[in-house]
């Protein structure tokens, strides 16, 4: 389906997980964005909202073809922002791991002393799951990237990482393009930024980040002129600055905040996201109505919501 640049929210909470029928409407899966390009799977994030996304991926799998050699291969791009849990609580759970014709690319960024498949098997597998990360049965290919480079997905073929600077003339009109940049926004070791461009349109995933004084002028440039930015809301504006439980220095955003960074950067819509888990329902309910007179520039993510950029 090569119209169609589709995103869809498969988990949108903050912090843990939450299973309650208080947080029915907006959901309570952790941080998982499903993006469609064209032929192209991507998904920001591996909260728990993946579960649900690989259970699916699974049953379509298999309805594809009666034997293992007739289905159609699952084939995806995993793009981690970060490895704190929220992000990362339901990568084990992804049904699609245990097929052997799967094809899982990941990138993220880890520091200077270690790389994202090592940081990955200790923090989820090694002394936490019955399995190692060297045992899951998929093809998987877990890639560290750096600001400098771009990856463009092509066809069927693997995803193509180079230098941004040596990629400006080999760009076809059908890729996907993707881009990345670290900030240091959010702690201990920083948080990816990503922007996915397509057919003339993009999305930038700007979750767990705070927001600077003056602004953030990375960001601003970064995701001038798209057309849908998700930028973490956290919390409202009376919570962040609580004075008997500030939130300051915490590296979340405020609704405030991320109505700024779309003023910034000229985005046509902003989408809050990662909602702080102690909002349920009722307390979304009451903040959305504070905001209502801005529909047409913002939105308030809710899983299984669908936007189509094309």
């Amino acid at each position: 389906m090569t119209n169609e640049f589709k995103i869809k929210f498969r988990g949108v909470r903050g912090s843990y997980p939450c299973a309650n029928r208080k947080f029915m409407t907006y959901g309570g899966n952790t941080s998982c964005v499903e993006v469609h390009a064209g032929n192209h799977l991507i998904i920001l994030d591996a909260g728990t909202g993946l579960i649900d996304l690989g259970n699916e991926l699974l049953k379509n799998h298999i309805m594809s073809g009666s034997n293992l050699k007739e289905r159609k291969p699952i084939r995806a791009t995993l793009l981690l922002s970060h490895i704190h849990q929220d992000h990362i609580l339901g990568f084990t759970f992804f049904s699609p791991n245990h097929i052997p014709t799967t094809e899982l690319n990941v990138f993220g960024m880890s520091d200077y002393n270690e790389n994202l498949a090592d940081d990955l098997a200790q923090l989820l597998f090694t002394k936490s799951f019955p399995i190692d990360l060297g045992d899951i049965a998929a093809n998987l290919n877990i890639c560290d990237i750096s600001e400098t480079e771009q990856i463009i997905l092509r066809d069927n073929s693997a995803p193509i990482v180079k230098r941004i600077a040596d990629f400006d003339e080999d760009i076809r009109e059908d890729d996907v393009v993707i881009t990345s940049y670290k900030s240091y926004a959010h702690p201990q070791e920083g948080v990816v930024i990503y922007r996915i461009t397509y057919k003339g349109k993009s999305v930038v995933y700007a979750t767990d980040k705070e927001t600077y004084f003056g602004g953030d002028q990375k960001l601003s440039s970064f995701a001038r002129g798209c057309d849908l930015l998700i930028h973490d809301a956290q919390y409202t504006t009376e919570d962040y600055l609580n004075p008997h439980a500030p939130k300051q220095g915490f590296g979340h955003s405020t609704f405030d905040m991320a109505l700024e960074a779309q003023d910034a950067c000229k985005a046509g819509k902003v989408i809050f996201f990662h909602y702080n888990p102690s909002y349920d329902d009722e307390k979304l309910d009451s903040i959305a109505k504070l905001y209502g007179d801005i529909a047409d520039k913002a939105d308030f993510a809710q899983e299984g919501m669908e936007i189509n950029l094309l």
